[in-house]
């Protein structure tokens, strides 16, 4: 989910009424699935000590290592007698509306087509690696996958209190971008870091950026940028924690209060912020320089 409105009005033409398309499996070509088998190789290596137990524990509960793309239907019947999720495909970004009813009703939205062998590092909009390979493991921790629905109900209530800004927000520093404090330190839960080998280093161990312990507050006031690693990490204490933010929050009220207040800048630092780590900001003045240099 993003701050911005899908630019369709209508489902394309071999799309279900709800968006949804048949992930056509026996049309992955040999090389599609060796891209998948290399992303799968690469982060699995990377990820043991820097990914959360519950994503580590999902990985392995799904079987996702087995090689190729993941067949949705199989997918989904080893999720539904887990937290009873499943995952449909979709042509890609869809509605806001249709994707909150997903959610709302335990239907994980994932495209079903990979970035080319030479997109490996980066690829603006969401693919089958990142939407199976970065959250379909936490669909499999029945804490998280409570939230993810209470999250898709919450953004239906939504829809009409001009509230969607704030509520992605939320999604951004959590689901896709959050870390949790663990025994051992701070591990990777949100599905854009653990999908992506540069920022799966740069959040734990780059002193750049600010990681700050999770408020709802403070974090729906953050902006966010969609094309650079991020300046602001959001830890929560559990998903327990995360679960009960949610759940126990009257939404209503507090849309109301922070359209009175003025949105947060990305890496801004709050007196009142708990800090677990106040981030140099080298990454970001290093890009402004090269920015800057490279003008003509």
């Amino acid at each position: 989910m993003s701050d911005e409105t899908h630019v369709l009005t209508a489902p394309p033409a071999d799309a279900a009424a709800d968006w949804t398309i048949a992930q056509n499996w026996s049309n992955y070509t040999p090389e599609e699935h060796a891209t998948w088998d290399t992303l799968f190789a690469r982060q699995s290596k990377l990820l043991p000590g820097r990914a959360s137990e519950a994503w580590l524990r999902g990985l392995d509960v799904l079987r996702l290592d087995k090689p190729g793309i993941p067949d949705f239907d199989v997918l989904s019947e080893r999720l539904m007698k887990l937290t009873g999720w499943q995952v449909v495909a979709v042509p890609g970004l869809v509605p806001d509306d249709v994707f909150f009813d997903h959610m709302a009703n335990r239907r994980f939205v994932a495209g079903n087509f990979i970035r080319r062998p030479d997109q490996l590092d980066y690829l603006q909009e969401p693919d089958v690696f990142h939407d199976v390979f970065g959250h379909v493991p936490m669909l499999a921790d029945p804490v998280f996958a409570d939230y993810l629905e209470a999250y898709g109900k919450g953004g239906q209530r939504a829809l009409g209190m001009d509230a969607l800004k704030y509520l992605g927000r939320l999604y951004w520093y959590t689901v896709e971008f959050g870390l949790v404090k663990e025994n051992d330190g701070l591990r990777i839960y949100g599905s854009g870091i653990v999908s992506s080998a540069a920022e799966s280093r740069f959040a734990l161990d780059d002193p750049s950026p600010h990681r700050i312990a999770f408020d709802l507050v403070r974090v729906m006031r953050t902006e966010y940028r969609i094309d650079d690693f991020q300046q602001n990490y959001f830890v929560i204490n559990s998903f327990d924690d995360l679960l009960r933010a949610t759940v126990e929050t009257d939404f209503a009220p507090l849309y109301e209060t922070l359209k009175q207040q003025p949105d947060l800048p990305v890496a801004h630092i709050l007196p009142e912020d708990n800090l677990l780590t106040r981030g140099t900001q080298e990454y970001a003045r290093d890009k402004e320089a090269n920015r800057i240099h490279s003008l003509p």
